[in-house]
Formats: structure tokens, C-alpha cells, sequence
């Protein structure tokens, strides 16, 4: 591919160390959230992943505790190429979704059939966005209050458990200049819980009887505890081939695809709900605000100030996901060290002004798909993130009506960009993340570009190269181990 490979050993030598984003340019710092310049394009060099994290292996509902053992991985993308959950928080219209993987079968999606949601089958901490400002809203101590959906009504608590919550890291190196930030990530372990609750209203599936039970279910994966993969070559791989498209999701036309709605809902119809873990995953109802009983298409609707949707593959774990909380309801993510996401979403304003319930802060993030199979929200000992297992903040506001989306990464490798995007507050933009390579990069794609059926091999290769060349609208960001 055009010397891509070549190019890339160069900027790798030159950006080596430092993030070559835009903020000599100009920078501001908002609250701690420093904000560079407004671009079109975002691409982070260097995730060739090499280390370990703690996989969850078991969870005890009568004891609250955690069990988890070592799990090693290595390669291009890792441990971002293991399955990946998207989760949408609102104010948010998601309008199109689409996965894309190389693949030699052109027609691969056109096989599958299109599903209703009468023909398929079947955070109380937030999830783990650490800027400055969760230092303020997010962390949950002693004493502190936090709530739980149950049964489509929110109840709230006292926390009295103090949990072991690790030192938040904050740091922000200069650019060109020393007042240009050029990597501001922040990290913080989630102050975990153990409630007691002041006020139950218990989903109807949930029984005294059902507290008591053991959480503990060993759904083991075949799969060894390590893995090694070779790294592929920095931006050709894979473009020798189109790639196809193997999920789809459209609101408009109300047809998806390889695709399951999900959200925290659970004992509202299907998952669980206890008074350790509080809500497993749950089916989404088709406005996505509450839980169903079985898997419904997302309707073209606005989510809310802090509602989330979850989007998963359609195909249900049986014994192949590694571990999971039982009576989750728990799918695979979407695999592989190659893969591409497109969003098509409007973020409109609702005037929320509460920080402290992500209110007017919409987000999309990645997550790998094991911390919402465990618990996405809640003990830090639960839950592989607080040892890096991955999460990738794609689209997301950090401040209540702020007009500006951030991306971070948060693993073992981290880092993130401080040029932003423009939040689509009226009419929706649409964008395509695409992962190759040692490469990540995010890119806002023209408001009359129609998705086709496969990515073509050159089009795929143009995005990578194009994605390597800082440009007034262009960022690149050096990751760091």
C-alpha cells in the first residue's frame, strides 16, 4: 500500500515519546480537560499490546467478593482485538451502526436474513471515562449514595462499603510549548460498593431466596489463560481484500442485523438483579430506556441524559465467552485485531445540567466485552478494567451541554488525544473508527456518504494513509506503553 508501511516507521521515529497532536496550535484548559483543536480525523500510533490482565473468574453474591486470575496477551491491537462491546450514552439518536471485518466472502452479510424483534432469537458506579472530572462526580465513597434501576423505577442507597479504590494518575505533557498538552490521561480505579438498601422495590423475578444464591459459575472458556499473537504490518494488512460487512443496524428502516440491544436493566424482564452486584445486563426495550423480556430492535428514538445502550454481536454465549456473572444475559463482541465501526448519530442538547448523572454528556465507547458480561459498574476487584483490559472512549463530552468530544484510551497502553471533534448537537454526523495494524483512527466521513455492503481494499488503504499525515484537520497521537 503506497509505501504505507515506510511512511509509518518514519512517523513513528519522529512522534516517538511525544504526541504530535495540534496543540501548538492553541490550547485551553476547561476544568481541568484540556482542549486543543477542532479536527476531522484522530489517529493513535503504536498499539502493539504486550501484557497482562486480571480475567474475572468468579463472583460471589453472598460474600461480594471476586476471584480472577492472570491472563497474558500480546500483538497488534491487543487487548483491544478480544471481542468489544459499543455502548451509547445519551442525549443520543443513533441512526446507523455497522461492523466490518476483512473478509473474502463479498456477500457475507447479504446472507443473512433481516430480523425483527418478533423473528430473532434470543453504570451503580459509572463506567470507567476518568477525566478531571470524575474526580469530582464519579468517585463513590463511604456514605456516599448510589442507585440502582429495579424494575423500571430507580431506588437509592447508603454506601457502607469503603472498597480499596487505587491513586488516581493525572498527568499533562507539553507538546511544542509547555502550555500545550499534548497527553492528558487520567486513571482511577472505581471506589467499589457493598449497599445497603434503604428503600426495595425488587423486580418481580427477584426473591429473597434468589439474594442468598451463589453468583459463583464457572462458564469456562476452551480457550487458554494466554495468548500470543505476531504483530501485522503496521496499515497493509488486510488491505489486499475488501472488507464486509457482518452486522448492521439502520433505526429509520427498524431492521437489524447481527446485532442485540442491551442496557443495565436487569430483573426488569431478563438478567438478574441482587443486592451485591445490583443489575446484570438486561434486553433493551425498543426506546431503550428500560428492560424487556426479549431481544427488541432500538427504535429511532433519543436516548436520554445518561440512559445507555449496549450493542452486541446476536450470538448468545454457550460455554464460549470465558467467564460471566450468572443469569447475565451475556453475548459475544465483536472480534479480531482488523475491524471497523460506523456510526451515523445526532447528539442533540436537552439543557440537563447535573455532571454528577452524566447529565447533557453523551458518549460512545468501547469496552471489552468481558466488564459488562461481569459487572461494568461496580467493585473495582470485579471487573477486568481496573487491570487494563481495555476500553476506548471513541465520541465523548465531558462537561453538561459542552460542545466538544473527547477520545481516550484506557489500558495498559493509554493516552488520549487532546484535539476533539464537534458534537453534532442539529443534524447527524457520520464517522467510521477503523482498526488496523498498530493503528486506531477515528474519522468523520462526508454528510451525503453512503454506507455500502464492503469496504473496498483501496478505500480502506486511502482512509490508513491519509490517517498518518498530520494536517490542520488531521491529529496523530503517539501511544506510550
Amino acid at each position: 500500500m503506497k509505501n504505507i508501511i515506510a511512511a509509518s516507521a518514519f512517523l513513528a521515529a519522529s512522534i516517538s515519546g511525544a504526541a504530535a497532536d495540534l496543540c501548538s496550535k492553541g490550547s485551553v484548559d476547561d476544568n481541568g480537560n484540556w482542549y486543543c483543536q477542532a479536527v476531522d480525523a484522530i489517529t493513535y500510533t503504536g498499539m502493539l499490546g504486550k501484557g497482562s490482565y486480571n480475567k474475572i473468574s468468579a463472583m460471589d453474591s453472598n460474600s461480594g467478593s471476586c476471584s480472577s486470575s492472570p491472563y497474558g496477551y500480546s500483538g497488534s491491537m491487543s487487548p483491544l482485538d478480544e471481542e468489544v462491546s459499543l455502548h451509547f450514552r445519551g442525549p443520543l439518536k443513533l441512526k446507523q451502526f455497522a461492523f466490518f471485518s476483512p473478509s473474502t466472502d463479498s456477500s457475507d452479510s447479504s446472507k443473512k436474513a433481516k430480523r425483527s424483534a418478533m423473528h430473532r432469537h434470543g453504570h451503580a458506579h459509572k463506567h470507567a471515562h476518568k477525566h478531571k472530572r470524575d474526580e469530582d462526580v464519579e468517585k463513590r465513597g463511604l456514605g456516599d449514595w448510589v442507585t440502582a434501576i429495579i424494575d423500571g423505577q430507580t431506588v437509592s442507597w447508603m454506601n457502607e462499603w469503603s472498597g480499596v479504590a487505587s491513586t488516581a494518575a493525572s498527568s499533562v505533557a507539553a507538546a511544542t510549548t509547555s502550555a500545550a498538552p499534548a497527553a492528558a490521561s487520567t486513571e482511577s480505579a472505581s471506589v467499589g460498593f457493598l449497599p445497603k438498601l434503604l428503600k426495595v422495590n425488587a423486580p418481580a423475578a427477584y426473591s429473597s431466596s434468589a439474594s442468598s444464591s451463589s453468583a459463583v459459575v464457572a462458564k469456562a472458556s476452551s480457550s487458554s489463560s494466554s495468548k500470543s499473537a505476531s504483530a501485522s504490518s503496521t496499515a497493509s494488512s488486510g488491505s489486499s481484500g475488501s472488507w464486509g460487512r457482518k452486522a448492521y443496524y439502520n433505526s429509520q428502516a427498524g431492521s437489524a442485523d447481527n446485532v442485540v440491544f442491551l442496557n443495565h436493566n436487569g430483573g426488569s424482564g431478563s438478567g438478574v438483579f441482587d443486592y451485591t452486584f445490583g443489575n446484570s445486563l438486561s434486553y433493551a426495550n425498543s426506546k431503550g430506556d428500560a428492560g424487556a423480556s426479549s431481544p427488541q430492535v432500538l427504535a429511532d428514538t433519543q436516548l436520554g441524559s445518561n440512559e445507555e445502550v449496549i450493542i452486541m454481536s446476536d450470538k448468545e454465549c454457550d460455554g464460549d465467552c470465558g467467564y460471566y456473572r450468572d443469569g447475565n444475559v451475556a453475548y459475544h463482541g465483536f472480534a479480531g485485531a482488523q475491524k471497523a465501526f460506523f456510526f451515523e448519530f445526532e447528539m442533540p442538547l436537552d439543557g440537563n445540567t447535573d455532571a454528577a448523572t452524566n447529565g447533557d454528556m453523551p458518549a460512545i465507547w468501547m469496552l471489552n466485552a468481558q466488564i459488562p458480561r461481569t459487572l461494568q459498574y461496580g467493585k473495582a476487584e470485579c471487573s477486568c478494567w481496573t487491570t487494563g483490559c481495555g476500553e476506548f472512549d471513541i465520541f465523548e463530552v465531558l462537561a453538561p451541554g459542552d460542545l466538544r468530544c473527547k477520545s481516550t484510551l484506557h489500558s495498559n497502553i493509554k493516552g488520549g488525544n487532546s484535539d476533539y471533534f464537534k458534537r453534532p448537537t442539529s443534524g447527524s454526523m457520520k464517522a467510521m473508527v477503523l482498526m488496523n495494524g498498530e493503528n486506531m483512527h477515528i474519522k468523520v466521513l462526508d454528510s451525503d456518504y453512503e454506507l455500502p455492503t464492503n469496504l473496498d481494499a483501496s478505500w480502506v488503504s486511502d482512509l490508513c494513509e491519509s490517517g498518518l499525515v498530520q494536517s490542520t484537520l488531521n491529529s496523530l497521537f503517539a501511544l506510550v506503553a
